[in-house]
């Protein structure tokens, strides 16, 4: 689905001032929607291969290089907070990064030097679960470690465009937004419970883009959740969230 540049350089950038977010990061952890397996998985290749894992597109798309380093060494940290945590862990030598972190975070950090590891979801799309893995990488924030999650808070494919998507759309972000900024414990319970939302299998017909949001949400914390982004994007309302200090 090409985009005319105009309609995404607000969200392009919001990605560019990610390093303002955690400006001291020694390495980036994504939890991307597009990565789901059985037990959190951690991609350990010291220099992960591109995963174009989309199809359709122009061929420039498939030429998109962001070499940046693995972060083997923090995957071992990752796999030991998960499994205190009482989460099984496997590991994946071969994964690559996709496009769920290599699109942003090119924007983000032209310069790819920070290491960067990807934790894949769960396939059971549990927010409750989510959640708790959030909390389970929490200790990694004062670490060093930026943690993002990448998805997007509209994602209905056949929604995209269509006049009658809009007030849907505004509905969940008004929702959206009030829950990320309620005191944690609210917080949680409202996004664990995200289905009663108005309109939310009408804005996600599957949940896989909204779950990075709980990991984030779980690893924040104590801290706060702020609206650092918004904008209509393709006919709908689309928002980002910061929790705290990274």
């Amino acid at each position: 689905m090409g985009l005319p540049e105009s309609e995404v350089m607000g969200l392009a950038r919001y990605w560019e001032g990610l390093p303002a977010v955690a400006p001291g990061a020694e390495a980036v952890l994504v939890v991307s929607a597009h990565w789901e397996t059985e037990v959190p998985t951690l991609m350990t290749s010291a220099s992960p291969p591109m995963l174009y894992d989309y199809y359709g597109f122009p061929p420039a798309s498939y030429d998109i290089t962001w070499p940046a380093p693995g972060a083997p060494a923090l995957a071992g940290r990752v796999r030991e907070l998960l499994e205190g945590a009482g989460f099984t862990a496997a590991e994946d030598a071969e994964r690559g990064f996709d496009h769920g972190t290599f699109v942003p975070l090119k924007r983000a950090y032209p310069e790819p030097k920070l290491p960067t590891l990807q934790v894949s979801m769960l396939a059971d799309l549990d927010p409750a679960r989510h959640l708790a893995l959030g909390r389970a990488l929490a200790p990694l924030r004062d670490e060093g470690v930026f943690i993002v999650g990448s998805g997007m808070s509209y994602h209905n494919m056949r929604g995209f465009r269509k006049a009658s998507s809009r007030p849907a759309s505004v509905a969940f972000d008004d929702w959206l937004q009030a829950a990320v900024t309620a005191a944690p414990d609210e917080r949680d319970r409202r996004l664990a419970g995200w289905l009663e939302a108005p309109h939310a299998r009408d804005v996600h017909p599957r949940e896989e883009h909204l779950l990075p949001l709980m990991v984030a949400a779980g690893a924040a914390g104590d801290d706060p959740g702020a609206i650092a982004y918004g904008e209509d994007i393709m006919g709908v309302r689309v928002s980002g969230v910061q929790f705290g200090a990274a």
